[in-house]
């Protein structure tokens, strides 16, 4: 007998019967304080037709350590900052501020400065993907003990530890790290102030859940999507069927402090931009009295016109100002760009019949669009050849200035405290 192909370790009988059950009873594996665990009280569920009292149901995210990083949040420091002069540019002028250190601590300094002052706030966390690593914040242990214990720190010697899919406290590690750090950026916002986070797909729902907790539910403002450059790793595989599709974007979560922010409305240019205006019916299915009036001998007995009646009015005026002066020599185009393209048009569709008695509003042409939450024309990563830079997939320049301009202001400030490839104080 060769002793060198020998098991010479028992078979792991409580694991095994844990994968037997977690591959039964998938909903019932949970991730518990020790690692993975079985809900057992869900177990029972699972096998009872009747209710099984445990805990008490509520509608919310928990997870191992949700209480000690509350704590974590409100836990004071006692660090302080130090100007480095000889590093930096213009010291006593600029207006840019770029701080070495670890993020949970500055955010913690930040509250005595910056308390509600900040308009925007832009980050891009470790996307927990099972090959990178999350902050470790335990602040009962030396500096040492610590460097010891995690194996590594950053640049910026800001405690790290491996986070990967096998860990027993995988999806728990991340919120831990995550939640402190939202909780006090939330402090710093203004009323009228947002957070933009980017994700992909391994925790983009339990990020929305955590956001929806620390930010409020109401205060969600959209998922962002973004081109992703798609890698033609799994061309090889084709042939053979593939366990995932190419992943083709991933997100910015946008959340608001309160009910006071509001978008800037931003355009995009259109592909194949149409050169004609178009016509469009001038009634609205919703359903305002106050908005029905006559127009040209119309007046519809339900829904609403579009505009005020005063708007509408010169709209007509001005249609009528074109047939009678200018349409011979002009297209509608043509006329429109001659004054100014400022003015709207209204016209009547001769014996026109049904809800809107064939009123009719000009479309202008137009070379650009609204925005929408689709920003697959914009790539997630760049890569930079004017200059060398240690990151495999830094952030887009574009995408972080596009997100810039979504804020409707002229002067405000800007916090990004996952620096990363630093796109943002770019």
């Amino acid at each position: 007998m060769n002793k060198d192909k020998l098991d010479m370790q028992s078979p792991d009988l409580v694991n095994e019967n844990f994968e037997k059950l977690a591959a039964l009873f998938p909903n019932c594996v949970t991730e518990g304080a020790e690692g993975k665990a079985i809900d057992f009280d869900l177990l029972k569920q699972e096998l009872s037709h009747a209710v099984i009292e445990g805990n008490k149901e509520r509608y919310r995210l928990e997870w191992p350590g949700k209480r000690e990083a509350i704590v974590t949040a409100n836990l004071p420091t006692t660090k302080t900052l130090r100007p480095v002069r000889e590093d930096s540019v213009d010291f006593d002028n600029t207006e840019n501020l770029y701080i070495e250190g670890d993020n949970l601590e500055v955010l913690k300094l930040l509250q005595e400065s910056y308390l509600g002052k900040i308009k925007m706030i832009y980050i891009d966390p470790p996307y927990n993907t099972g090959k990178d690593f999350v902050y470790k914040d335990n602040f009962s242990k030396d500096a040492q003990e610590e460097l010891i214990e995690s194996g590594q720190k950053d640049e910026y010697n800001q405690r790290l530890v491996a986070n990967p899919e096998t860990a027993g406290r995988y999806h728990s590690d991340w919120l831990n790290m995550m939640y402190p750090r939202l909780k006090l950026a939330r402090n710093l916002l203004s009323n009228d102030g947002a957070v933009y986070i980017s994700i992909d797909d391994n925790e983009v729902e339990n990020l929305k859940k955590l956001c929806d907790e620390v930010f409020g539910e109401s205060n969600f403002r959209n998922y962002l999507m973004v081109r992703r450059r798609v890698k033609s790793l799994n061309v090889q595989f084709a042939d053979n069927g593939l366990k995932t599709m190419n992943v083709g974007y991933e997100y910015v979560l946008v959340y608001s402090k309160t009910d006071e922010f509001t978008f800037k409305a931003l355009r995009k240019e259109k592909k194949n931009a149409p050169t004609k205006g178009t016509w469009n019916v001038f009634w609205s299915g919703a359903d305002r009295p106050t908005m029905r009036y006559e127009i040209l001998g119309f007046t519809p007995e339900t829904g609403q016109w579009r505009w005020s009646k005063e708007k509408a009015m010169i709209g007509v005026d001005n249609y009528n100002e074109y047939l009678n002066n200018s349409a011979t020599k002009f297209t509608l185009e043509e006329y429109w760009k001659s004054t100014g393209e400022k003015l709207k048009f209204v016209r009547r569709i001769e014996n026109g019949t049904g809800k809107n008695g064939g009123v009719q509003y000009w479309i202008a042409p137009s070379s650009t669009s609204l925005r929408t939450t689709n920003w697959t024309d914009i790539e997630v990563s760049e890569i930079h050849k004017e200059f060398d830079l240690p990151f495999q997939n830094p952030k887009s320049t574009k995408l972080i200035q596009t997100l810039i301009e979504t804020i409707d202001d002229k002067n405000f400030i800007v916090l990004d405290f996952f620096s990363g490839s630093a796109t943002t104080a770019h």
